[in-house]
């Protein structure tokens, strides 16, 4: 699922959709669901998109290609018009019921339903064993999370045989989200111990027996998670599957950034260097990076940057990105640059009183996330800090307390906010 308009996402968002987001010096986000299902052995992949898809399009188009004989694709479906409807997808489950007639053009007797837009690391062979070991009609994939950090999640109460009882989209009340607590059968089934009482969050991932799938959709509901799933619980057989990795739900600026930042840590939450299960992206065949007289401290650095007497501590720096001398960033998500300007654009640049691309001289910025082909001229200081959430002046935005360079932007020399 890639289609939903990532709102919260902005200005990220502004000119692409949330699953074609750089994340981590060199992927996408959708890289991620697309690789777990790859590493689980499941290679028929229908991704349906619908805002500002050119971009995630063009990355798809580019990354994975299949073999003649293994019968994998991934199929890009875009919210179209038909016979049948003139709208654009309506929510996840509208979506879904629209490309029933591509899923069941191939045999199958499981559909398994994951966002374009999430971090964590799954093998899907496990919930769908579970799946088929509890006759289930539903599996809905779920994380224990602390009762103070449920906000915007949705809910379930399940039972000790893992049988969902209950379930509750983005409930609001504390006594409703402790009524939903882990019972203490489960609780104790738990690798991980919490003293703070725990409720199990729908993760976004179902597994759906193709029949009741078909016959769920057979009517006008609009969402998985607050029409399907409820319309379920008396009628079929709903089971969570509990999973107790790194998960993180990439919805805001923040969590954007700090999943970045995560990823710079001695030990990151999520393994970007487990070879059994390798992330999958574009393979650009970028040269190696240089990096000149540097003072570097837990910085993640993407193919083919070149960065320059500078001091960079906790940042990711994306691919083909360049910092000019002298320049300090703390805690920064530099995306880099979709191409190389050559010594005649960069000359041309200067002429016009255009920086070339990337980060110029005696630049200090902090808590920032830079977007592609940015241009941060000479003498830049960039920091949110004391500054309300807003649009400010050249291509600058500060939501969630986090300073964004949007996409393309020029600062000029000197500027300071």
């Amino acid at each position: 699922m890639g289609g939903g308009r990532g709102t919260r996402l902005y200005p990220l968002t502004k000119e692409r959709c949330k699953p074609a987001v750089p994340l981590a010096g060199k992927y996408r986000l959708v890289d991620i669901p697309i690789s777990n299902c790859l590493n689980s052995g499941y290679n028929r992949i229908f991704l349906l998109t619908q805002f500002l898809t050119a971009s995630l399009h063009r990355h798809i188009n580019k990354s994975f290609h299949f073999d003649p004989f293994g019968a994998g694709f991934i199929d890009l479906l875009s919210a179209e018009q038909t016979n049948l409807s003139t709208s654009w997808y309506e929510g996840t489950a509208d979506a879904v019921r629209r490309n029933l007639e591509h899923f069941d053009a191939h045999a199958h007797d499981l559909v398994l339903i994951l966002s374009g837009d999430q971090l964590y690391r799954m093998d899907f062979r496990k919930i769908i064993e579970q799946h088929i070991a509890t006759q289930a009609d539903v599996t809905i994939a779920a994380i224990p999370v602390p009762v103070s950090k449920v906000e915007g999640l949705g809910l379930m109460r399940v039972n000790d045989d893992l049988s969902v009882a209950e379930f509750v989209e983005k409930p609001k009340e504390q006594a409703v989200i402790n009524s939903l607590a882990i019972s203490p059968a489960i609780e104790a089934k738990l690798e991980a111990k919490n003293e703070e009482k725990q409720c199990l969050a729908s993760m976004g991932i179902y597994v759906f027996s193709r029949d009741i799938l078909r016959k769920s959709l057979n009517n006008q509901m609009k969402d998985f998670g607050k029409e399907v799933i409820p319309s379920l619980l008396s009628t079929s057989r709903l089971f969570s599957y509990v999973f107790e990795g790194y998960w993180e739900d990439i919805g805001t600026v923040r969590a954007f950034f700090e999943a970045n930042i995560a990823l710079t840590d001695a030990l990151p939450p999520f393994n970007f260097f487990d070879r059994a299960a390798p992330i999958y992206t574009h393979a650009r065949y970028l040269p190696a990076s240089k990096i000149n007289k540097c003072n570097i401290d837990h910085v993640v650095i993407g193919d083919g940057c070149i960065v320059t007497d500078s001091t960079l501590r906790h940042c990711v720096i994306g691919i083909r990105a360049i910092l000019g001398e002298n320049s300090n960033l703390d805690s920064v998500v530099m995306m880099g640059a979709d191409f190389y300007q050559t010594v005649k654009e960069v000359a041309a640049d200067k002429a016009a009183g255009k920086p070339p691309m990337g980060i110029g001289r005696n630049c200090t910025i902090r808590r920032a996330i830079i977007d592609k082909n940015a241009r941060i001229s000479d003498g830049v200081s960039l920091s949110p800090e004391g500054k309300a959430d807003g649009e400010y002046p050249h291509g600058i935005v500060i939501r969630d307390g986090i300073l964004c360079v949007t996409k393309g932007a020029i600062i000029p020399t000197g500027f300071t906010i």
